[in-house]
């Protein structure tokens, strides 16, 4: 059995940090993995584990977790952290097996635990089950990283669209902290701020740009984005829970809108918030056909027409106090 890794059309022996105090543990964990295949960096400390993984490129690690000084259950805290948004496994080789050290482990971030004496089939059945996890994870992430490339090529298409999603994506972000939704449900619905435009991938150049005038057919067309940007997204399981905001962000209140005339509480809640944020950015932002309007201008606005059936009444009225209490910090929305 052997571990590899490809990446960009290379492939590369995948590596895994062993740590523990004990040197003949140390030495045995290390010939388990060279015979596997793995590429080995060892370690008899925590603080000389942290210095390898500082500079080195490090798939898995493999922590002994009673240890002098710092123990195992710390160790895989600051991996963690220092591994930020990259998924890097952790495995701690334990002889604690009580159930408060399991959860311990698992608080630290522990991915699986192993027992002493471990098992050599079930240890490399462990590493190649997280390993794959890990692959997986990666695939992921660069699935995304396309999707979201194509929302800057979409822009740069167009100087007056320029940054529209981006903002669109950081307004959400900040929209959702103010409604007390949870960290997670922020950067879900940031994710969909960002792409909630990306069906106009679909759409010719020429309709883009087109300053005024529009034919019926074109007006057609357009109406399609939200649609074509919901069948972008769908293959990725990741992206599934911003379909709904990206088809129906052009919905309205009074089910006048598009693709599917949804009214009031029947349009999703996502939904409903990037109506509010799509046309705020809008307003505030130099369009071909029109200048930009200032903030202040917009929230008076928003405010006039809060009830003129094309958001929700009650979303828009929080927006609106959010962009009020932020003017007071001197907020410059860019």
């Amino acid at each position: 059995m052997q571990f590899a890794f490809s990446r960009l059309g290379e492939e590369r022996r995948t590596s895994v940090l062993v740590v523990d105090d004990v040197q003949p543990n140390l030495e045995l964990m290390e010939a388990v993995f060279e015979k596997a295949g793995l590429y080995v960096y060892s370690a008899l400390s925590a603080e000389a584990a942290l210095s390898i993984y500082a500079r080195e490129h490090i798939d898995i690690a493999v922590l002994d977790v009673m240890m002098p000084g710092m123990n195992g259950f710390e160790l895989c805290r600051k991996l963690k952290h220092f591994s930020e948004k990259e998924f890097m496994p952790v495995v701690l080789v334990t002889a604690l097996n009580e159930k408060k050290n399991r959860i311990a482990g698992l608080e630290a971030g522990a991915d699986d635990f192993i027992s002493k004496p471990f098992d050599t089939q079930e240890l490399l059945a462990k590493i190649r089950s997280l390993l794959k996890l890990k692959e997986l994870h990666e695939q992921l992430d660069h699935s995304e990283n396309i999707i979201f490339s194509l929302v800057l090529t979409l822009e740069a298409r167009d100087h007056y669209t320029k940054g529209h999603s981006t903002r669109v994506g950081d307004l959400s972000a900040e929209f959702g902290a103010f409604l007390g939704f949870t960290t997670r449900d922020q950067a879900v619905l940031k994710k969909a701020g960002v792409l909630h435009d990306i069906g106009k991938m679909a759409l010719s150049e020429a309709i883009l740009k087109k300053p005024s005038g529009l034919t019926s057919k074109e007006i057609e067309e357009i109406r399609k984005h939200p649609t074509h940007g919901e069948e972008i997204c769908r293959p990725l399981k990741s992206l599934r829970e911003i379909l709904p905001g990206i088809r129906h962000h052009h919905e309205r209140w009074d089910g006048s809108g598009y693709p599917d005339n949804l009214q009031g509480d029947s349009i999703p809640l996502m939904a409903r918030i990037l109506s509010i944020l799509d046309a705020f950015d809008a307003m505030v932002s130099i369009r071909s056909y029109r200048d930009k309007k200032s903030v202040d201008d917009v929230i008076s606005i928003m405010e006039r027409e809060k009830l003129s059936g094309q958001w929700d009444p009650e979303l828009s009225s929080i927006f609106i106090r959010m962009m009020r209490v932020m003017a007071k910090g001197n907020y410059n929305y860019a």
